[in-house]
């Protein structure tokens, strides 16, 4: 057994799945901590199958046009898509009387319509993109390319959230007090809503966007359970995300069982154990 999973870590395919995961790990355990915390767990759902909406946009492009370059990538037309869901659902959010929910409910369907519609303009012989690795994922598919992607992702997140954390922690618990103490909360929100965009983009080059959402929310629901402050609870979400990314891709190629799923299962076991522990009398 451990012979074979050492065995594993000989592969290239297996070595960027692993690292793939662990960015992708710390990234979403950071950021889904901020997002459970201010009640946006639909947000990451939401975002995820906006840049549906996108992905398909940039497969269209690409194949009706036979575009060459960055535009021969979908990601980069699914970049700005999702970046202007992101700041819509937050700019009607803040200008009419609909919640979160409701905004990010609608802009939800009106993505996955559009991405069914560009999908079908696609000619059926054109593999510019996989359907199904889009919607479910493929970690072990992970290549240099989405690699540097992804390492650059969780860099820039890491580092915008380090940066903002005392002010987000503020606004998070005490948003009224937080902006009488010159804190731009609106402001704040929506480098988090635009934050949750890039992240979701790329990250569900790893997981899909099916199993994204879970990537983001699971992990940080499961520290919340067991934690006392804000700070614990992104060690542990970050922990967790970690743990559950190489224990469920080790447990995949052993199984061979599909690894996105083996993860999120995982997290969701996680989950259950956390629930039980802190379950009130």
């Amino acid at each position: 057994m451990v012979v074979t999973l050492f065995e594993a870590l000989d592969y290239a395919f297996f070595q960027r799945a692993l690292l793939g995961g662990l960015l992708t790990a710390v990234a979403t355990g950071m950021l889904g901590v901020f997002v459970v915390q201010r009640g946006l767990a639909y947000l990451g759902n939401g975002l995820a199958h906006a840049s549906f909406g996108g992905l398909a946009l940039g497969a269209l492009i690409a194949s009706l046009t036979s575009a060459q370059g960055i535009l021969r990538e979908p990601l980069w037309i699914a970049l700005p898509f999702t970046l202007a869901v992101a700041a819509a659902i937050a700019y009607v959010r803040d200008r009419t009387r609909l919640s979160s929910d409701t905004a990010i409910g609608v802009f939800f369907a009106v993505s996955v319509a559009l991405g069914i519609l560009f999908l079908s303009l696609i000619p059926p012989d054109d593999n510019v993109i996989d359907v199904w690795h889009l919607l479910f994922g493929s970690i072990l598919a992970v290549g240099p390319r989405e690699l540097v992607f992804i390492a650059v992702m969780a860099a820039m997140t890491v580092a915008v959230l380090t940066a903002t954390w005392g002010r987000l922690a503020y606004a998070t618990f005490d948003e009224e007090l937080a902006q009488s103490d010159g804190v731009r909360v609106r402001r704040l929100e929506y480098g988090l809503f635009l934050l949750a965009a890039v992240v979701v983009v790329v990250s569900a080059q790893v997981v899909g966007i099916i199993l994204l959402a879970a990537y983001l929310i699971i992990p940080a629901a499961s520290a919340r359970l067991l934690s006392t402050s804000l700070l614990q609870m992104t060690v542990l979400a970050v922990v967790f995300g970690v743990a559950t990314t190489v224990i469920g891709l080790f447990t995949s190629y052993l199984a061979d069982v599909p690894s996105g799923a083996a993860i999120v299962l995982l997290q969701a076991a996680l989950f259950a154990v956390a629930a039980l522990i802190s379950r009130r009398p």
